[in-house]
């Protein structure tokens, strides 16, 4: 659908069904990501004794909480998203849903509902480290920083590290260093990945206010503020290695990813284009997902015997 052509709340031929703007409204990319580095963080905890049922309710408690905060979210900002280009046709800013105030009831119902859940059902710091991982989404990043700071991804990045600690909890009761060394990684990914998306889309975070980059008046220092923070993630990765939890072929995938995600996003020290721009950010995304299918893929190497550590 073109710019300017979203359908109206009065045209219900165009318009999604209700049912699917309050899906829109849970980011179900997102939450299935957290859903997954939760996953990761589980399966690393302890890849000898994986316990199914308590996986379920971990992915189950992770998706109430992530979708309540991502509620929360649309709501807080929906000012915002009417201001840009590539969020005023949400549901929220397009009035698709009235009271308006439904999304933001329903984001707080379903955000207690899985730290409670967590809490009760697993334990109490797996419930503590999804309350985390929300009220920095929530609170931290969209309340406080989105709008003030161009650090407020560096900062709320540690919203999508909070689930690889809340899979550690639920799968042996406390955070190991394998795990906390992941819920590093996360957290350094998440600046290269918005920011390559912030170069896109510069003229649109202007336009709403946003100072989403390192320098909003200076994207060749931004580019370089990029390849810096995907550099970052290889020594993330040596840093799981040291803590023993990877084999060693899991160890070199995690190293190559790293390397080929600076490979992608090097031309951008040189000049920044939407070109050399999309490049990182296209691959941002598919980069965790594989460092979380190695993470998944180091459960049964272990269980054959390979060496782990450095």
């Amino acid at each position: 659908m073109s710019e300017g052509a979203e359908p109206s709340p009065a045209d219900p031929a165009g318009a999604p069904t209700r049912l699917a703007d309050f899906v829109e409204l849970a980011k179900p990319g997102i939450t299935a990501l957290i859903c997954l580095v939760a996953v990761g963080g589980f399966v690393l905890a302890d890849p000898r004794s994986i316990d199914l049922p308590r996986l379920a309710i971990l992915v189950a408690t992770g998706a109430s909480a992530s979708a309540g905060a991502a509620m929360l979210n649309h709501y807080l900002d929906r000012d915002l998203d009417l201001r840009m280009k590539r969020t005023r046709g949400r549901p929220l800013p397009a009035e698709r849903i009235a009271p308006e105030g439904l999304a933001a009831a329903l984001g707080i119902g379903l955000l207690a509902l899985g730290i409670g859940a967590a809490t009760v059902f697993l334990n109490p710091l797996t419930g503590f480290s999804i309350l985390l991982g929300g009220l920095t989404y929530v609170v931290v990043y969209t309340l406080w920083l989105k709008r003030r700071s161009s650090w407020n991804i560096v900062v709320g990045g540690f919203a999508g590290s909070a689930p690889a600690l809340a899979g550690s909890a639920a799968a042996v009761g406390g955070y190991t260093w394998g795990v906390v060394a992941f819920a590093v990684l996360v957290f350094l990914w998440t600046p290269p990945h918005f920011w390559s998306l912030a170069l896109l889309l510069k003229d649109d975070y202007a336009r709403a206010g946003l100072p989403m980059l390192p320098r909003m008046d200076d994207t060749g220092f931004s580019g370089k503020v990029v390849v810096v923070s995907a550099a970052l993630l290889v020594p993330a990765a040596l840093l799981i290695g040291v803590s023993g939890a990877v084999t060693w072929p899991v160890l070199v995938a995690l190293l190559a990813l790293g390397l080929l995600f600076v490979a992608l996003t090097l031309p951008l020290w040189r000049v920044v284009t939407a070109k050399t721009a999309r490049r990182g950010f296209i691959f941002s995304g598919p980069y965790l997902l594989l460092v979380i299918v190695a993470l998944i893929a180091n459960a049964p190497l272990v269980l054959h015997g390979f060496p782990t550590g450095l």
